[in-house]
């Protein structure tokens, strides 16, 4: 069983190494711009990228810092509303061409908004519709028949949350400002 997980751990420091790190620190620069001039990062994916949104904005707002995330079926429902000039949206995709994801993009080219890419595909739909793409080169999705999204899923909350800690290290928040955020349980406890 260890086999296994070595395997993955292979999978995941190729992939952190492929990546562009000169454009993640712009990535990582633009998403302080938008929050200091008082917009938000909005997140968006479908299937098992669901949770991984979910984390990137719980851990953004425990820091205080302002993110949603946005629902890629929902946002042609309504939800577009929650989008507002000069916010930072972030796609997920593995393949970029989800296509309820690139409905969701036409939608948003519409708007005056700052549209990122986080994909696996350097070539697809979406990586030629959104000039700031993060590309990562994943090898094998680390199940049987290389298809379910497992390592790929793991990958994206990795940079996610990479990205939300060097944006509140470069804005310079405190324990303090975390602590505000976050009374209860046993963090809460530790930190009173």
């Amino acid at each position: 069983m260890t086999t296994y997980f070595e395997r993955q751990l292979k999978e995941f420091e190729h992939a952190i190494h492929s990546m562009d790190m000169e454009l993640f620190e712009r990535w990582i620069a633009e998403g302080v711009q938008t929050l200091k001039e008082g917009h938000r990062i909005i997140v968006s994916g479908l299937g098992k990228n669901v949770p991984v949104c979910e984390k990137f904005v719980g851990s953004m707002q425990s820091l205080g810092l302002d993110a949603y995330y946005l629902n890629t079926n929902s946002a042609v429902h309504g939800d577009m509303g929650a989008v507002k000039e000069g916010d930072m949206v972030i796609i997920l995709t593995k393949s970029g061409e989800t296509a309820e994801s690139v409905y969701l993009v036409d939608m948003l080219k519409k708007r005056k908004v700052n549209m990122w890419l986080l994909t696996f595909e350097k070539k697809s739909t979406l990586a030629e519709a959104i000039p700031n793409c993060f590309v990562l080169d994943l090898q094998h999705e680390g199940d049987m028949w290389n298809i379910m999204p497992n390592n790929s899923t793991t990958l994206n909350l990795i940079v996610l949350q990479g990205l939300a800690m060097k944006i509140a290290d470069t804005m310079g928040l405190t324990l303090d400002d975390f602590k505000r955020n976050h009374p209860g349980g046993h963090i809460g406890k530790v930190l009173a």
